[in-house]
């Protein structure tokens, strides 16, 4: 079996004081063929959660599904969201128990419970926290970025200005990653809030950056 984890995307997940911002490109590939221009990679899973997706799209789309109904679920049942470390372990112990036939996929699980959170988690399930992460062929340009202008006390307006910037970096220089960006704040008070993309569009003219 073909032991390459093919992973053309970029995405991006950073905490900052009070929020979490996560962010992905569009486009979708298979090698060096541009499949669709306008692929969802960012994912809601619960009103304080979000998932984003990199490696094969069936496999992906499978399980932001599971992890869609299993939050869900978990809020109905209990009044109250799955706490961030509670899904990210679930998703973890769902790829560990098919590590031998695995999902192909990189994946970022974020949100916001009693604080803000963000997990990387591996296709064998290997699941990290940390205050920013970046999965997909552009990740090495996204943690150019972040490692030179991430700070734990930027505010929501800064980390949306650094996460553009980290996705425009790799669309730069990766032919994996490209279009449009897209942009999700998820806080205490509003929960997941994608910014829409007319401001996406605004901020990237404001930063001379390249659409």
């Amino acid at each position: 079996m073909d032991q390459t984890l093919h992973t053309g995307t970029t995405t991006v997940g950073i905490t900052v004081k009070d929020a979490v911002i996560m962010a992905t490109e569009r486009r979708v590939t298979m090698d060096h063929f541009i499949m669709h221009k306008d692929g969802k990679k960012l994912h809601q899973i619960d009103t304080h959660a979000a998932m984003t997706i990199a490696g094969l799209v069936g496999d992906a789309q499978v399980l932001v599904r599971y992890m869609s109904a299993e939050l869900e679920l978990y809020r109905l049942q209990r009044r109250v969201n799955m706490p961030i470390e509670a899904a990210a372990t679930l998703l973890s112990n769902i790829l560990n128990q098919s590590k031998f036939y695995p999902y192909m996929v990189q994946l970022l699980v974020g949100g916001y419970d009693k604080a803000p959170h963000i997990f990387s988690v591996d296709a064998a399930g290997g699941s990290v926290e940390d205050v920013y992460a970046s999965t997909g062929s552009g990740s090495p340009f996204v943690y150019g970025v972040l490692e030179n202008g991430y700070r734990k006390d930027m505010s929501v307006d800064e980390g949306i200005e650094l996460v553009i910037r980290a996705i425009s970096a790799a669309k730069a220089r990766d032919s994996a990653s490209g279009g449009m960006i897209d942009v999700a704040v998820i806080d205490k008070k509003n929960g997941y809030k994608q910014i829409p993309e007319e401001e996406v569009l605004e901020r990237i003219k404001k930063y001379k950056l390249v659409v």
